[in-house]
């Protein structure tokens, strides 16, 4: 058999034409190319957020879902683009954890050109796995008061709770900074002296680690880093957005300046509205709601009290200057007064939240004209005499069609017979004047002439 096996072999090569040698790079070709394409199937994803606005409740879920999402899939990574002014200490303490938690190396990138990490965007910034700035931007601000808070300006805050949010704030970015190696001295003076930075001055200070212009720059040059014991490869990495959903698209949107203004303007018009013209129940409920939301909003931004305190005076104003014979000084006095605390409402020393005049203006336009035609229309119609039904005959002389006892009596008035009473007797043919109703019998008495 074993003197067979070459024969049969030869002779199959020789009848068949077969060239072993060619199969044999064939079939290399063959694996070298289902290698690649397993590769390439198994190619580095990297996961990417983007922040802009306030942070709030609905960012720290927002994030923590990323990271869910990001570890589910076994990417590299996570990048988190941030623009941000600041927003609530508590959903920046729930960011910082959910990072530390991260079993995703998190990357945090200040971009693109102009973009800010104030105030609570320092801390998320500073405690990112790897901190990246574009050029153009800036960091720092970190003060407690910027960070959000019912309080909306320092003058506003207890000496010994001011002194608390300082102290806590300062331990809690040294804490973040020491545990990510990062300039321990900057930090606090972030929080204690506001000092903000230009993102080329942060990478001198060894603030950040990176400063890129552009995503797939920064993709490059995380190539081969060491994060947590992990290599990241990401030069030649899919980049897949981690988008939010719909209702956390729409919560994020509402923790805006222009968006809490708006509310608030709602919520005046629609309980004001209400109360001038009862049973209508729409402007009641949607000013109810409004005014829920804005209060909940006034936790996220910094809200001025004495600012909110004018608008309130505002209204009362309005209100009282409808019935008082003041000829439109109220009415002046609650313009300037709305004027003035909508410019402050938001101005608690931090430029990014603010309402411009295109916001303010008009509304404070729209708000003298909504008190003194619409609400003034509607109290005015309350205070007219009554024009249908029974009280209309209250007043009203008529004919006694038979006697009027304290007992029984009739009477012909608007062309229906009635049934009437009266204290003293009147004959038949006597005038009477109605005084009153009890169900469907008018009260009357003999009408006096003079």
């Amino acid at each position: 058999m074993d003197l067979a096996i070459p024969h049969w072999r030869g002779r199959f090569n020789r009848s068949a034409g077969v060239d072993f040698c060619f199969l044999k790079r064939t079939a290399l070709f063959i694996l070298a190319a289902a290698l690649l394409i397993c590769s390439r199937a198994s190619a580095a994803e990297v996961g990417k957020i983007e922040l802009t606005g306030t942070i709030g409740p609905t960012t720290a879920d927002y994030i923590r879902r990323a990271i869910h999402v990001a570890a589910e899939k076994k990417m590299t990574c996570l990048i988190l683009q941030l623009d941000t002014p600041g927003g609530l200490v508590e959903s920046t303490k729930q960011i910082v954890q959910a990072f530390y938690a991260s079993p995703v190396p998190v990357v945090v990138f200040v971009a693109p050109a102009g973009a800010t990490a104030t105030s609570a965007g320092c801390f998320i910034t500073l405690a990112g796995d790897v901190a990246a700035m574009a050029p153009g931007t800036s960091i720092g601000a970190a003060h407690p008061v910027s960070m959000g808070g019912s309080s909306g300006s320092e003058e506003n805050t207890d000496p010994v709770m001011k002194e608390k949010l300082a102290n806590f704030a300062t331990a809690f970015i040294e804490s973040i900074a020491s545990r990510r190696h990062r300039n321990v001295e900057w930090a606090k003076s972030s929080v204690h002296e506001s000092a903000a930075i230009t993102a080329e001055k942060a990478l001198e200070l060894k603030v950040i680690d990176l400063i890129s212009p552009t995503l797939p720059d920064l993709l490059k040059q995380l190539e081969g880093r060491n994060v947590n014991g992990a290599v990241l490869h990401t030069a030649n990495a899919e980049v897949s957005d981690i988008p939010m959903l719909m209702q956390e698209r729409l919560f994020h949107q509402l923790w805006r300046p222009e968006v809490m203004f708006i509310l608030m303007l709602i919520a005046i018009y629609g309980i004001i509205g209400e109360l001038s013209n009862p049973g209508v129940v729409l402007p009641g409920v949607l000013g109810a709601i409004a005014l829920i939301l804005a209060l909940y909003m006034s936790s996220v931004l910094p809200v001025n009290l004495a600012a909110a305190a004018l608008i309130l005076l505002a209204v009362v104003l309005f209100v009282v200057d409808i019935y008082a014979p003041t000829h439109g000084v109220l009415t002046f006095g609650g313009i300037v007064a709305f004027f003035l605390g909508s410019l402050m409402l938001f101005n608690t020393g931090d430029s990014d939240f603010h309402l411009s005049l295109k916001w303010i203006i008009p509304a404070t336009a729209i708000t003298a004209l909504f008190f003194l035609f619409v609400v003034g229309a509607g109290l005015r119609a309350q205070r007219n005499p009554v024009r249908v039904g029974k009280e209309t005959m209250v007043g009203r002389s008529a004919t006694a069609l038979v006697a009027i006892d304290a007992q029984s009596g009739k009477v012909f008035l608007d062309g229906e017979y009635w049934n009437a009473v009266s204290d003293s007797p009147v004959p038949q043919g006597g005038s009477v004047v109605i005084t009153g109703f009890k169900g469907l019998t008018l009260l009357t008495k003999p009408q006096t002439h003079s």
